[in-house]
């Protein structure tokens, strides 16, 4: 019989594309794109909005673990906003693919300016997300 191997793709992942403008790819199930509700524990991800943007404004995923990962391609992040999880992302230039990833971390009820929100930024795409803690 065939072996049943996990390649830890995101479900529905191109009908999520298709909808809401965002590439999920793979994770652990640990993280999880939700409804921004601010009524619950979430990691929000800030992004422009509009024509040379995103369909939305902000992201929000459910952490459903202390540890976990998220790869996905989100491009004009701005920010990132965590409530009961710190967190890490890896960032990268837009305009270059092939520019080295940088990391940046934030802390539990934290909030970070990142890409085109950090003073001089370039838009950048959002590569993957991580909930370490």
């Amino acid at each position: 019989p065939p072996s049943a191997v996990e390649d830890y793709a995101y479900p529905n992942a191109d009908q999520i594309q298709k909808t809401q403008g965002i590439k999920l790819i793979k994770g652990d199930g640990h993280i999880v794109l939700a409804a921004c509700d601010d009524s619950v524990q979430q990691i929000k991800v800030l992004t422009v909005q509009g024509p040379s943007g995103n369909p939305q404004g902000a992201y929000c995923f459910k952490a459903n673990a202390k540890s976990g990962y998220l790869s996905l391609e989100l491009p004009r992040v701005f920010a990132l906003e965590t409530a009961d999880h710190p967190i890490s992302a890896d960032l990268r230039p837009q305009a270059d693919p092939t520019a080295p990833v940088k990391t940046v971390t934030v802390d539990k009820n934290g909030y970070q300016s990142v890409g085109e929100g950090a003073a001089g930024g370039a838009p950048s795409v959002l590569l993957e997300l991580r909930v370490t803690g």
